[in-house]
């Protein structure tokens, strides 16, 4: 059984340009096509690298923090971090000729502690709502309309 949804889309902005925002976590609300994001806690590290944890403020229902550990890095090319469930939200980052980026968001829950519970409720499906939301948010950021 596969256990993750993936979505790309062409974005109209520079692989280095995409990212610095991908690896900044203050600016992660500017992503978020799920409404869950509410903010970067402090004490995370200005730009995220392997292994690096930052810390964020949620809001699904009742607010909580949830933090994140940086696991897969490829500098302009691919960022994936997890939590503490173990499922994964991945990036990756592959540069066209005319300037533009194929952006593919992935959420994988094939690692997760509860990858089989997961199976059988909505939460995958609803993440891929979410994420071609947070593609076309991306998009809109670096200007297409």
């Amino acid at each position: 059984m596969t256990r993750q949804v993936s979505v790309t889309r062409t974005i109209p902005a520079s692989a280095p340009e995409i990212f610095a925002l991908l690896t900044d976590p203050e600016k992660h609300p500017i992503l978020d096509g799920s409404g869950t994001v509410r903010g970067a806690r402090g004490g995370n590290p200005e730009r995220l690298e392997l292994g690096a944890r930052f810390a964020m403020d949620m809001k699904l229902g009742a607010k909580y923090r949830i933090t994140n550990k940086v696991v897969e890095f490829d500098q302009d090319r691919l960022i994936a971090w997890r939590h503490f469930n173990g499922h994964r939200w991945r990036w990756e980052l592959a540069p066209n000729d005319d300037g533009t980026t194929d952006v593919t968001e992935t959420f994988d829950w094939a690692p997760a502690r509860i990858a089989a519970l997961m199976d059988r409720t909505p939460i995958p499906r609803k993440n891929e709502v979410a994420i071609r939301k947070t593609l076309e948010r991306l998009a809109r950021h670096f200007g297409e309309r």
